[in-house]
């Protein structure tokens, strides 16, 4: 039978600090959850978001004995659905003797960063996400119409394509979320659009980004911060993500929690065994957290038609 280091007994390899650094370093290395806005920690599986689905309507009067009409008030129920996030990560005992047992010197960063592809990946395009989550932003973004090609000719330039109209009057990337009542705060965009925001001019020729060639220029649009992901988590399909990340919430159910094994048989869902960790003189440490996410999408006055009203758009390559 296999034997489990628990945590009580792990405590010479796993800092007692590790979960809480763990938690705010996935946060960080996830460029959504870097913009969504944090609900409180869940307290079961499902969290229920009130959302407001009619909208009171105020009348005048008609003279001094005029009767006032009467109006109400309705939400929906929108729910957050905690899923198990969850990696192993192998590792032989030659290598911990040679790190002189630092085992999170070792694997620390490879655990943050498949965390934060994980999320960021489902989360923007539904890549192995778990079935009870709404569908993903890019999903939700094309339902709502709310794309811009980059190659688009009504638009003379990118940043017209993204901040601007067309020729034709046609929504920019931004138009397109506040014509639903929602301002932007944020974008997210492929490493790429650095390149091609670098090569933007004025009507001078000036380039719009500026750097001083003693630091990095600071990327922004319309006074919003632009995050470029690095995680390779985005499709090539779209160029960037922009919206009111605040309407974008998320919750932990549960922090990380860690067990290390040394005489366990790793396989993979097909039954084959990948490691034998006592035979192959290896141990393993299994990282797992709960988390959900939801797009409330709540009722505004500006558009009060849910199927077109979203508090995103993005350009597509």
């Amino acid at each position: 039978m296999a034997s489990i280091i628990d945590r009580t007994g792990a405590t010479a390899l796993i800092p007692e600090d590790a979960s809480r650094d763990i938690i705010q370093s996935v946060t960080s290395s996830s460029a959504v959850l870097q913009l969504a806005r944090r609900m409180p920690n869940m307290n079961r599986a499902q969290q229920r978001l009130p959302m407001l689905s009619t909208l009171p309507t105020a009348y005048f009067v008609n003279g001094d004995t005029g009767l006032k009409e009467t109006s109400n008030v309705s939400w929906e129920n929108v729910y957050i659905n905690a899923e198990e996030l969850a990696v192993i990560v192998p590792i032989p005992e030659a290598v911990l003797a040679d790190a002189d047992y630092d085992i999170w010197t070792q694997i620390q960063p490879l655990i943050i960063e498949a965390f934060g592809v994980a999320i960021d990946a489902a989360v923007l395009h539904g890549t192995n996400a778990p079935a009870s989550w709404p569908d993903d932003l890019a999903t939700q973004i094309t339902s709502a119409s709310h794309t811009v090609d980059e190659d688009d000719a009504a638009f003379p330039d990118l940043f017209d394509a993204l901040l601007g109209r067309g020729t034709g009057d046609e929504s920019s990337v931004f138009a397109l979320v506040e014509e639903d009542g929602f301002m932007v705060n944020g974008v997210l965009a492929q490493p790429v659009m650095k390149s091609k925001l670098r090569g933007l001019r004025d009507s001078n020729g000036q380039p719009i980004f500026v750097s001083d060639f003693k630091g990095s220029a600071s990327y922004s649009l319309d006074g919003n911060p632009l995050t470029f992901v690095e995680n390779g988590a985005m499709a090539a399909t779209v160029r960037a993500f922009a919206g009111d990340w605040s309407q974008l919430v998320y919750a932990m159910r549960q922090d990380l929690t860690y067990k290390m094994a040394t005489e366990a048989t790793i396989q993979n869902a097909g039954g084959t065994v990948e490691y034998n960790l006592f035979q192959q003189d290896m141990v393993a440490l299994r990282a797992v957290m709960r988390l959900g996410w939801a797009l409330p999408n709540p009722l505004n006055r500006t558009n009060q038609t849910d199927a077109t009203r979203l508090p995103f758009a993005s350009l597509l390559a």
